[in-house]
C-alpha cells in the first residue's frame, strides 16, 4: 500500500508517522511518500520519519520528493495537510481582523475566509493532478478550513473525505474521565467543521447508554475549564460545545484577550523553529514532547482509522468525518458538508442518523452554512463583492461597515495569493 502526504514537510508530520508506525497492523503501509516544495524542511522531517519507522520496527519505505505528480502516482490515498502562505499568512489572519473588533482566527471569521480564499484553488489543482495520475485514490483533507475545502473537492467530483481531530480529542478526554477505553465511547457529535456540539456520549456504540448528563454532573468543572467557558453555560446547554464555539459564545471577551497577547501564529512559529532543530538531530528517533503543544493531538489515530476504513475492503467503521449532508440534517441543503458520525467503508462515508436538533444549534449551523456557500463562491470565482457578501453573512462579522473594511484588508494582505486581485 502506498500513501502520500502532501505538505509532508509540516512539523505535524512526525505525529502522523508515529501513528503509522504504531498502528501498522491496522494500516499496513509499504511506501509512504512525503511531498513538499520546502526541500530543507522536508529532508529534516523525512529523516526523522525514517528513524521512527526503524525504531518501531516498521518495514515500510519513506520517500521524500518535491515532485507532486510522481509523489501521488500509484497512491491509494493522498492526505492533504498544507498551509498556503505558511505561518506568516496565519499571523496576518489572526491580527488584522482585531483592528475592526472582530475575532482574528485562522479557520473562522474574516481570517478563516482569507485562508479559504488562499487554499481552495491550490487544493483543487492538487486534486486534479491526483485524478489525472491516479483517479481511484481517496483524498483525505486535513487542511483548514476543512468544511469549505472538502466541499470544494466534493463539488469538483473528487473522492474526498474531510478529517478533523476535535471529535477524537473529546473521545479520548471523555474516556479518561469515565475510566473506559476510547473505543467504548461513541459521540453524538454533530455540526459543521469547527462548529460542533457533543449532544450525547454513549457507551458501547450508538445504541448504548447516554452518560452525557452524568459526565456533566460529575466533571462539568473540568470540561468547562478546558473549553474556557462557564460551567453554568454547559449546565444550561446540556451539551458540550467544541472549543471553537467560544469564538461565538464569548466573542467580545476573546477579542479583548487576543489584543493583549502574542498571536497563536507567533507561538507556533517559535515552536516550529525549535522542532525543526530537534528533527535535525540524528539521534532523535521518536516524536518529541514539544510536538504535543503544536496542535493536532490524536490526528494520527484519526487518519489511520479513516484510511484503513476507506482502503480496507472489509466492513464499515464508525468515525466522525466531514462529508455531504444528503438529508442527514433536514434544515441544511444536501450538498452542505457536515461533521458527524458516519459508517465509513471502501465506498466512502454514510452519515448515521442524527436526532432532531435544538434550534439554538440548528440556527447557527444554517447561518454558517450560508456563509460557507458564499465563501466557496468567492474562493472559486473571486471578486471584491463576493468577499464582502461572505463577510457580511458571517455571524462573527455581520455589520456592513466591518464587512467593507475587512474586505479591503483581506484583499490587501492576501494579494499575492489571489489570482483575481
Amino acid at each position: 500500500m502506498k500513501l502520500t502526504v502532501v505538505g509532508g514537510g509540516s512539523t505535524y508530520t512526525p505525529e502522523l508517522i508515529d501513528g503509522f508506525a504504531r498502528l501498522r497492523d491496522t494500516l499496513p503501509v509499504e511506501e509512504l511518500v512525503l511531498v513538499d516544495p520546502a526541500a530543507e524542511r522536508l529532508e529534516l522531517v523525512g529523516g526523522l520519519a525514517r528513524r521512527i519507522f526503524a525504531k518501531q520496527g516498521h518495514t515500510g519505505r519513506v520517500v521524500t520528493t518535491s515532485d507532486l505528480d510522481s509523489g501521488v502516482e500509484g497512491a491509494e490515498a493522498v492526505l492533504l495537510q498544507l498551509r498556503v502562505g505558511g505561518q506568516a499568512a496565519r499571523e496576518q489572519d489572526e491580527t488584522w481582523p482585531l483592528e475592526c473588533g472582530c475575532v482574528g482566527q485562522e479557520t473562522t471569521g474574516a481570517g478563516g475566509l482569507a485562508k479559504a480564499l488562499r487554499t481552495v484553488p491550490v487544493v483543487l489543482d492538487i486534486a486534479e493532478r491526483v485524478r489525472r495520475t491516479n483517479p481511484d485514490a481517496w483524498i483525505i483533507d486535513f487542511t483548514n478550513p476543512v468544511g469549505i475545502v472538502t466541499r470544494a473537492l466534493l463539488q469538483a467530483g473528487h473522492k474526498a473525505v474531510g478529517l478533523c481531530n476535535v471529535a477524537i480529542g473529546f473521545q479520548r478526554k471523555f474516556a479518561g474521565l469515565l475510566g473506559v477505553t476510547p473505543s467504548d465511547v461513541h459521540l453524538g457529535h454533530v455540526g459543521l467543521n469547527h462548529l460542533t456540539w457533543e449532544t450525547g456520549v454513549r457507551l458501547g456504540g450508538p445504541d448504548g447508554e447516554d452518560v452525557l448528563p452524568k459526565l456533566l454532573a460529575d466533571h462539568g468543572e473540568a470540561i468547562a475549564a478546558d473549553l474556557r467557558l462557564p460551567r453554568a453555560l454547559l449546565d444550561r446547554l446540556g451539551v458540550v460545545p467544541s472549543y471553537y464555539l467560544r469564538y461565538f459564545y464569548a466573542h467580545d471577551e476573546v477579542v479583548r484577550e487576543l489584543r493583549t497577547k502574542p498571536s497563536r501564529a507567533a507561538e507556533v512559529a517559535e515552536m516550529e523553529r525549535q522542532l525543526l532543530k530537534m528533527y535535525g538531530d540524528p539521534s532523535l528517533d521518536e516524536k518529541p514532547e514539544l510536538l504535543a503543544k503544536r496542535g493536532g493531538a490524536y490526528y494520527s489515530e484519526a487518519a489511520v482509522d479513516l484510511a484503513a476504513a476507506l482502503l480496507g475492503g472489509g466492513g464499515s467503521r464508525h468515525q466522525v468525518v466531514n462529508t455531504y449532508n444528503n438529508g442527514t440534517l433536514p434544515f441544511l441543503p444536501d450538498d452542505a458538508v457536515i461533521e458527524v458520525q458516519a459508517a465509513v467503508g471502501p465506498s466512502g462515508p454514510a452519515p448515521l442518523p442524527v436526532p432532531a436538533l435544538d434550534p439554538l444549534y440548528a440556527g447557527l449551523m444554517a447561518n454558517v452554512t450560508a456563509y460557507e456557500d458564499l465563501a466557496l463562491d468567492a474562493a472559486l470565482r473571486g471578486g471584491r463583492d463576493r468577499v464582502f457578501r461572505a463577510l457580511l453573512a458571517h455571524p462573527l462579522v455581520g455589520q456592513y461597515a466591518y464587512a467593507d473594511t475587512l474586505t479591503d484588508r483581506l484583499i490587501a494582505y492576501n494579494q499575492e495569493h489571489l489570482a483575481w486581485a
